[in-house]
């Protein structure tokens, strides 16, 4: 049973940085490609950034330069280091794996940015 916990959101400043963490279970970790999604109020799901098996990296356009994405395969958890918020980066972010091709979702945490 695939299982992926988040943690690590919260309230934060403008120009303020966190560390979202991304747990998994019941997947081979180090050959799995690892997503962080959001979604803001009002809006769609949104792709922030995602870790291939091989470390390599994308990101959304919107967060270049700001948002760092790193995996410890050795504590099969993968985080999501945010700096330089903006408020218009509050949302639920949620972490994602694929497997046999079904889209597996962590319950999401909050993060908010206040101006």
């Amino acid at each position: 049973q695939v299982q992926l916990v988040e943690s690590g959101g919260g309230l934060v400043q403008a120009g303020g940085s966190l560390r979202l963490s991304c747990t998994a279970s019941g997947i081979t970790f180090s050959v799995a490609s690892i997503a962080w999604y959001r979604q803001g109020p009002g809006k769609q799901r949104e792709l922030v950034a995602r870790i291939y098996s091989s470390a390599t990296t994308d990101y959304a356009d919107s967060v270049k330069g700001r948002f760092t994405i790193s995996r410890d395969n050795a504590k099969n958890t993968v985080y999501l280091q945010m700096n330089s918020l903006k408020p218009e980066d509050t949302a639920v972010y949620y972490c994602n794996v694929v497997k046999y091709d079904r889209n597996y979702w962590g319950q999401g945490t909050q993060v908010i940015v206040s101006s």
